[in-house]
Parts: structure tokens; C-alpha cells; sequence
């Protein structure tokens, strides 16, 4: 079963073996379809726009204005249409949280792959450059998967995390551990056991 959630932050417990945690916060969600193969349309609150075609799925689903993204999910079996139920979540023990990485922007070799770089000193003429990249008559080409300069992270990431807590009245949800991301960030929590 999955639940769509956002990053609050993190913290640590107060405790003699204090560790550190990752508080998520369970976006209010609406079943609008169940269908055969265990997954549902849902819908949540989001900053989008409204238009037409958002406006006549809120009409051919009978949900508010607020609830503007529409999100397939899976679900458990029983899941009717209306609100989500997310008491499952308070006997969870281990989850699978999917968040986007922080994005990098556009990183060099030293910083993407963790290259050494060259020497720093005057006259070297090879500072953080990555150096020779393939063979010169055969194959005549440079291979796929060389590590090059390019995009750092915006990637999906999973991981896998123990649940501390979860307060059903606020629906907060407490996480051992990080997970990727910045706060304020949206993805989707799956219950492993």
C-alpha cells in the first residue's frame, strides 16, 4: 500500500541512544477509482493551476476544488472510493520511501564521480579535467557509460527506513534514518511489513 507524503525535515530522538530521524507529513488524499489490478486514481492538494481538463475530472469524481493532481497509486484490497485510510501506517514497522534527489545542476567529473583532479600548482595544465577519455586509432570512439561532466542528481531515489512513530491525528509519520530530497519535497511511501 502506498501513501503520497512531504518532507518536513529531520531530527533526533531524546533518548540514551539518541539516533536520527526523518519526519514526513501524509498529504490528505481522495480515492477516486479503484481498479482490478490493486491500484487507484487518486487525488491531492497541489500548488497546480486548474484547468479545463482538472475541472471536468473534480465533476466526474464529485471532489472539491482543492484536490487539483491526480496520481495513480497502489492500494489494498477493500479500498472503496473517498478518503484514503491511512491506519495502516501505525502498524507498519519498515518502509520504501521514493523522493527526487536534490538536484546538482550540471557538475564536473570531481564532483559527479570523484575524480582526484590533477595537481593545483602553476604550469601543470591539469587541474580538475577528466583526463583522457578513450583509445586513439582503434576503436576510434569513446565507449558508452564513460564517466563524464554532466547533470548531478533530480534522480528517484528509494530507500529503505524503520517507522519510529506515526501520529494518525496529525498525520505525521517518523522515519529512522535520511532519505533524499529537500524539505518540502513530495514522494510516495510503500509498506514493506
Amino acid at each position: 500500500m502506498e501513501f503520497i507524503v512531504e518532507k518536513i525535515g529531520m531530527s533526533r530522538t531524546i533518548a540514551a541512544q539518541s539516533f536520527p530521524v526523518t519526519l514526513l507529513k501524509v498529504i490528505e488524499t481522495k480515492v477516486c477509482e479503484v481498479r482490478e489490478d490493486g491500484k487507484a486514481l487518486v487525488a491531492y492538494n497541489s500548488s497546480k493551476k486548474l484547468n479545463k481538463s482538472i475541472e471536468g475530472q473534480q465533476a466526474k469524481y464529485g471532489i472539491t476544488k482543492e484536490f487539483n493532481k491526480f496520481m495513480t497509486i497502489e492500494v489494498g484490497s477493500g479500498v472503496q472510493a473517498g478518503d484514503l485510510d491511512c491506519s495502516a501506517l501505525g502498524e507498519a514497522s519498515v518502509v520504501k520511501t521514493s523522493f527526487a534527489s536534490k538536484g546538482r545542476g550540471f557538475s564536473g567529473v570531481i564532483k559527479r564521480h570523484g575524480f582526484s583532479g590533477g595537481p593545483g600548482a602553476h604550469g601543470s595544465r591539469f587541474h580538475r579535467a577528466p583526463g583522457s577519455i578513450g583509445n586513439c586509432e582503434w576503436p576510434g570512439r569513446v565507449k558508452p557509460g564513460q564517466k563524464m561532466p554532466g547533470q548531478k542528481g533530480n534522480k528517484k531515489v528509494t530507500v529503505k527506513n524503520d517507522v519510529v512513530s506515526f501520529d494518525s491525528e496529525n498525520g505525521i509519520l517518523v522515519l529512522k534514518g535520511s532519505i533524499p530530497g529537500h524539505n518540502g519535497a513530495r514522494g510516495l511511501v510503500r509498506i514493506v511489513k
